[in-house]
């Protein structure tokens, strides 16, 4: 494996790092007082951010199967998602942002021509936003299987009945379709074809926005996390994705990519949270000499730099084997990356709020929003409990023979 960046990816690395010095960081007090006026538009700063990125043909990195998109492999593209990562409003300024990565890669794969002149061209220009709604409070979501919510045909139309939360994205004003998950046919023998995908307009008569949920004391504003309940939802047949029974297979094309798309992220929080841990060990004193010269602080810091090394490598290796195999090939270290990179996030960016005190737990750092999403990403796109289950099931078949 060769991990060298060629010349054009150096040159990204280099745009997209001078552009968040420049733009991205100085911009994240202001964009954080402004959210606070209106919690569920996106603030103005962003929108100017983002017309500075397209601008600057920083604009859609992620998606290699578009002609509007960068043309990026995994591999190449792991390097710019690292450094996007640093910052919690980064990715959306680039259009790289979940869950619109996914919602993209989706109508770009799967979606009609339709589909894609309707939805797939304003998310492409970043004049839109969208949620992906699988996830249901009433039945472990971690197994896909147990979804209940209903899509039943009737006529030219869909009719579709269910109970959704944790939907991120729906909250933002700018959230204008929605991907349904949700059983066509619940009695089919083959579990795995009783689901299907669905497009549904924020405004179609029926779909209620109950309330945002919160995520460790957050709301995650202005995409925000939502309740959504959809009461006889009515949209035309044309609405489905790829036909009945697809649903699995949509969704296996979805997350292998944006799981790792997240660990590429939270590779660079990490990286982030231990550079302000550093710093702050070195400026500040206790008991009589800088907290960087106690021994346990040390060992604190190397310990975070060989696991944030660990995690980056295994990603590239993940990237790199997606590339070469695809998604399906790459399942066991789509996986691996997985399990790991939340949890090393977790785990470095919760010695960076110790090393900070008090006020690592605060509005004044990014670390105590950034260990919340990190441990979002324990749960999202599977849990990790799924991840291990997958992997050690097909890791007792290899040796078992």
């Amino acid at each position: 494996m060769d991990f060298d960046y060629t010349d054009k990816v150096k040159g990204l690395q280099a745009r997209v790092q001078q552009f968040m010095e420049e733009h991205i960081y100085p911009a994240e007090a202001l964009y954080e007082e402004q959210l606070q006026q209106n919690r569920w538009d996106t603030p103005p700063v962003m929108e100017e951010l983002k017309k500075k990125a397209k601008a600057a043909e920083l604009w859609n990195l992620f998606l290699p199967e578009s002609e509007h998109g960068a043309g990026l492999t995994n591999l190449e593209y792991a390097p710019l998602a690292e450094i996007m990562g640093r910052s919690l409003i980064a990715s959306e300024v680039f259009n790289c942002s979940a869950p619109d990565t996914g919602n993209m890669e989706v109508l770009a794969r799967y979606g009609s021509e339709e589909h894609k002149a309707q939805w797939l061209t304003p998310l492409l220009n970043g004049e839109i936003r969208s949620a992906f709604a699988m996830t249901e409070p009433k039945v472990a979501s971690s197994d896909a299987t147990n979804i209940e919510t209903s899509i039943l045909r009737d006529g030219d139309d869909y009719v579709i009945n269910g109970h959704k939360f944790y939907i991120s994205g729906a909250s933002n004003k700018h959230c204008k379709i929605l991907i349904v998950m949700g059983k066509t046919d619940a009695d089919n023998p083959d579990r795995h074809r009783q689901q299907s995908m669905i497009l549904v307009p924020m405004d179609t008569p029926g779909v209620e926005v109950v309330r945002p949920m919160q995520v460790l004391g957050f709301d995650d504003a202005p995409e925000g996390h939502a309740e959504i309940k959809f009461n006889n939802v009515r949209v035309p047949a044309s609405n489905i994705l790829l036909g009945e029974g697809r649903g699995f297979e949509i969704a296996q094309g979805r997350l292998g990519p944006g799981r790792i798309h997240h660990c590429m992220r939270l590779i660079g929080l990490a990286q982030r949270a231990l550079e302000a841990m550093a710093k702050r060990a070195s400026e500040r004193e206790v008991f009589g000499r800088a907290m960087a010269r106690h021994g346990g602080v040390r060992e604190v810091l190397a310990k975070s730099h060989c696991e944030i090394e660990q995690a980056r490598l295994l990603t590239l290796k993940a990237a790199e084997r997606m590339d070469k195999v695809g998604n399906k090939g790459a399942k066991d270290l789509i996986a691996m990356i997985k399990i790991v990179a939340p949890q090393m996030a977790c785990n470095v960016l919760d010695r960076a709020i110790q090393i900070h005190g008090a006020a690592g737990l605060g509005q004044d750092f990014f670390l105590a929003r950034g260990y919340s999403y990190a441990r979002v990403i324990r749960l999202a796109d599977g849990p990790d409990e799924v991840h291990m289950m997958q992997l050690g099931r097909g890791i007792a078949a290899a040796y078992s023979q």
